[in-house]
Parts: C-alpha cells; structure tokens; sequence
C-alpha cells in the first residue's frame, strides 16, 4: 500500500507542478507579487495531495511566534516537504538554492519567478557574500528570505554543519531569525520514493535577535534551539542520544 500510495501521489506531483512551473513565471505579466502568489498556491495544492494521497498531515506549535516585519527564515532539511510547508505558510519569499535547481525544467523556472539566490554551494565565500549582498537587497524589499543552515537535506536522527550564510545576512541587516524544526524526514525520507503516513511536527520558535552581535554567536544559539527542538519531536532517536 506504501508503495502504490507513493506512486500516485509521484503522478499527481508531476501533473500538478509542470502546470505551475508555466504559471508561476508567466505571473511576472501581471506585476511583482503574482509569482509568489501562484507558487504560494502550487505549495498548498501539494500540501493537500501529499495528505489525501499519503497520508501525511501536519500540526504546528509556534505561531504566535511569527513576525509581520520581514525576518529570516532558518530550517531544519530534511525532505522536499518542508519546501512546500515553508511556501505555503509564511509572507512572500525568496529562497536561497543551490545553482543546479536553476536548470530544471518547471521548477527552475518558478524558483527564477520567484527571484530564488542561486549559489554555488562548494564557492565558500563567494556564496556567504553573494548570500548576504543579495538578500539584504531582498529584504529590503519587502520579501522574507528562507535559508537551510545545512545546506543539505540530512537524515532523521542527524544533524549537519551550519553555514554562516544566513547568520550572517541576518547580522548585517540586523534582522531577526525566525528558526523552524520540524520531523518531516520521519516520513517524507532524504530522496525516498516510498513515503509514510503520518503526522509532522512543526516547531516555530521566537524570533532571535541579531542587530549589534556576531554572527557565529547568532549561528550558534539557532543552531542549539533547532537541534534541542528536534531531540524531542524526532521520531528517529539521535545517535548520540
């Protein structure tokens, strides 16, 4: 039943995003927000087929934590669930991506639409400046910026290196992180075909300051309250625990 639950939902995905991939760019016709509005709405339609087809839901604690003012966004990686998750819920965003994403078909064009940062991932610094340039530029337009500290999607039970990048956009600009856990890996695997019924834990925590501090010192007290979050929503125990 995983199986066949997991090859309709992979149908319906591909039916559903070579549409939005069309759409989302062609809204840049009808002025600046639309893109976003459109890839806001291809999210949620993914987040509803994702629940009647596999069986994977979603409950949040944090809400009250959320800012109107535009803040930086940092998550926890570890499936394409969280992308949508993040999308649907949360103020228009930019995203920042590793470059290769940029050349897909449909999903490159909308992650263009929606004026994603495109980095090359193994430049080091280049990235961290071109990450810090051009989103304080974002930022400074209204749009929320969204960045995973990892870089990478990681297993269950694991935790990978945080990049500075958005510690240090955060710190330059002085605006606030908004850091996100969550236990979507639980059942929405790392590149996994087969994905499992349940119900994902989300965690939004309070903004963190950033104005006046060192960015390693804002990249350590995220990285602490994401990875305390995930001990205890993870349904994978941690190997160190």
């Amino acid at each position: 039943m995983t199986t066949l639950r997991s090859a309709l939902f992979l149908v319906g995905a591909v039916l559903v995003t070579v549409p939005f991939g069309i759409l989302v760019p062609s809204g840049r016709l009808f002025g600046r927000l639309m893109p976003f509005r459109i890839a806001r709405l291809y999210a949620d339609v993914m987040l509803r087929w994702a629940r009647v087809s596999l069986g994977i839901s979603h409950e949040v604690r944090g809400w009250e934590h959320v800012p109107k003012a535009p803040v930086v966004i940092l998550a926890k990686h570890q499936s394409a669930w969280e992308t949508l998750f993040i999308e649907s819920h949360f103020p228009p965003q930019c995203w920042i991506v590793k470059k290769e994403l940029m050349w897909l078909p449909f999903v490159g064009w909308g992650l263009w639409a929606i004026r994603a940062i495109a980095i090359d991932r193994s430049s080091g610094r280049t990235a961290r400046d071109q990450i810090v340039e051009q989103g304080a530029e974002r930022l400074a337009e209204g749009l929320w910026v969204t960045i995973f500290p990892e870089g990478t999607r990681v297993a269950p039970g694991k935790r990978g290196r945080y990049g500075m990048g958005g510690a240090q956009l955060a710190a330059r600009t002085g605006t606030p992180i908004l850091p996100i856990a969550h236990n979507a890996g639980d059942f929405w695997g790392r590149y996994a075909f087969k994905k499992k019924a349940g119900v994902v834990k989300v965690v939004v925590g309070p903004p963190i300051a950033t104005a006046g501090r060192e960015a390693a010192d804002v990249n350590r007290e995220v990285e602490d309250w994401i990875e305390a979050q995930m001990r205890v929503i993870s349904i994978t125990p941690y190997a160190d625990a």
